[in-house]
């Protein structure tokens, strides 16, 4: 029985927070890891933005930005570790902000995050289907896609979905060798796509990594209206690295399937973001290398990469093979996305957060995965693009949602050490604590400003409107219903019930 295969430890501190063991603990140190570098993924977000930091300062915005936002994103995940060392839940950051900042505090962090993930997801699928119909049909097999329209994405990106969710339903094991096949893709294809941009580079002229040209409006192929603020022209370039470098909470919302999960999530976390970040930098740095015409490239505007790689002068095969590399790693992106997604929907569905959450929090004994969460996680990533004019804002702005849920946490955890008692890790920041989740929060809110300011301006009203809905539903419904997360005490009870599920099932197998 899989349960015997369970850690003693692991399944101890659930049981101590008031939750069964009921998904299937199999993930290893690298599997942790994976699924948050398959969801960073700088082969889907270092190139699909890269015109954001390209189209602000040139090389500087894309060079000196990435290395800030890497720092940024450093600095988050250390102080995200702490948190997960001490709570090694599927819930995550919901759980963190319920424990530390109480109940509303930790509605309001599930829904910031649930809609960031969401998003990322339905993006990231939508990219995907976007390059696989771009690269592969058009470019490799010559297919006349000139008369495809938003139909097809709808019913592409519906198939993309759907064979994620069947990848994640049928079991972690299936979507744990997937997830880590990604990471080695990921180095891989970096790899091979810097070697190729420095082979082909007219010469390497390291000041333009350094050099700071002005590209908003016009010359930057109208990516950002024109700014004569430099400063405020090297804000937009964080845009790159915080879309790319986000959803590395996937390492804690899998946490309940990770083995000694108290020191391998924070570890998995750090890891995927430092590693993306320094692999990364030297990616993105090799596209502004091998520009034969750095001038040229910025009015191209989100073209300038895509540009770029079909000119360079490398064997037609060696490109598409690229092609297909890249339409790879940005589906298995969205694959480890949707594993994030669901286990947030079924921690959140447990403690009775959502609608039928009797259901949401079902978790088949056949699988162990919370099957209806990852269906209804495949049918919202699905339908939330259908509205296109909300989903291109609500996309764009994507990674303000997660980087504000990740502060929720993080700010309401240095409150708490002030009053009282807090529960601790293994993994500990000590003195770096304080300012860590101080540059959290402050940097958190200034990304909110970043991703607000045209040409997403619209996403202020979106904003907003989400915030009221939230503070409605809050006052008005869930501060009676919501009972938040339990205080200890259930997971027997819910551990019982499991195993008679399973031994039931057994019995009839053999019968």
């Amino acid at each position: 029985m899989e349960t015997n295969h369970h850690s003693d430890e692991d399944a101890g501190v659930l049981a101590s927070m008031g939750y069964a063991q009921e998904l299937s603990r199999s993930m290893k140190g690298f599997s942790n890891f994976a699924i948050s570098f398959s969801i960073i993924c700088i082969l889907a977000g270092g190139i699909t933005s890269f015109q954001l930091g390209f189209s602000s300062l040139g090389g500087f915005g894309v060079a000196v930005g990435w290395i800030v936002g890497t720092l940024f994103a450093t600095i988050v995940a250390c102080s995200m570790g702490q948190i997960a060392s001490a709570y090694p839940t599927a819930g995550g950051l919901y759980h963190w902000s319920s424990i530390l900042g109480g109940r509303g505090w930790g509605w309001a962090t599930a829904w910031v995050n649930l809609l960031g993930l969401l998003f990322v997801l339905a993006s990231v699928n939508v990219g995907a289907y976007t390059l696989f119909v771009q690269l592969i049909l058009g470019k490799i097999f010559d297919v006349d896609i000139s008369g495809w329209g938003y139909g097809h994405q709808i019913v592409g990106v519906a198939l993309i979905a759907s064979s994620q969710a069947l990848f994640n339903h049928v079991g972690i094991r299936i979507t744990k060798v997937l997830t880590d096949f990604s990471g080695y893709l990921i180095l891989f294809a970096a790899i091979l796509l810097t070697v190729m941009m420095l082979y082909c580079a007219p010469g390497f002229h390291w000041e333009r990594l350094v050099s700071i040209v002005n590209n908003t409006g016009a010359p930057g192929g109208g990516v950002f209206p024109h700014s004569d603020s430099l400063l405020y022209a090297f804000c937009l370039s964080l845009i790159l690295p915080a879309y790319t470098i986000t959803g590395f909470d996937a390492s804690a919302h899998v946490a309940e399937e990770t083995i000694d999960a108290r020191n391998v999530v924070p570890r998995g976390m750090i890891n995927a973001v430092m590693i993306s970040g320094l692999f990364g930098f030297v990616m993105v740095c090799s596209f502004i290398l091998a520009m034969p015409d750095p001038t040229a490239s910025a009015s191209q505007g989100g073209d300038v990469f895509f540009n770029l790689l079909a000119q360079l002068p490398v064997p037609g095969w060696l490109r598409s093979l690229m092609y297909v590399m890249i339409v790879v790693a940005n589906y298995l992106c969205a694959l480890a996305g949707m594993t994030s997604t669901s286990r947030m929907v079924f921690a959140f569905g447990r403690d009775g957060g959502l609608p039928g959450s009797r259901l949401w929090r079902y978790v088949s004994p056949t699988y162990r995965t919370p099957v209806p969460a990852i269906w209804l996680v495949a049918f919202l990533s699905c339908a939330v693009t259908l509205y296109s004019s909300a989903f291109a804002a609500l996309a764009a702005g994507c990674a303000i949602f997660l980087y504000v849920s990740y502060a929720m946490p993080i700010g309401a955890g240095v409150l708490a050490q002030r009053k009282r008692d807090v529960m601790t890790g293994p993994f500990r920041l000590g003195a770096l604590s304080t300012p860590f989740a101080v540059i959290t929060v402050l940097g958190s809110l200034m990304l909110v400003w970043i991703g607000i300011q045209p040409p997403n301006d619209i996403l202020i009203s979106y904003v907003v409107g989400i915030v009221v809905v939230l503070l409605a539903g809050w006052f008005l419904v869930e501060k009676k219903r919501f009972k938040g997360p339990p205080l200890g005490g259930l997971a027997p009870i819910a551990t019982e019930s499991m195993l008679e599920e399973e031994i039931a099932q057994e019995l009839s197998a053999k019968s």
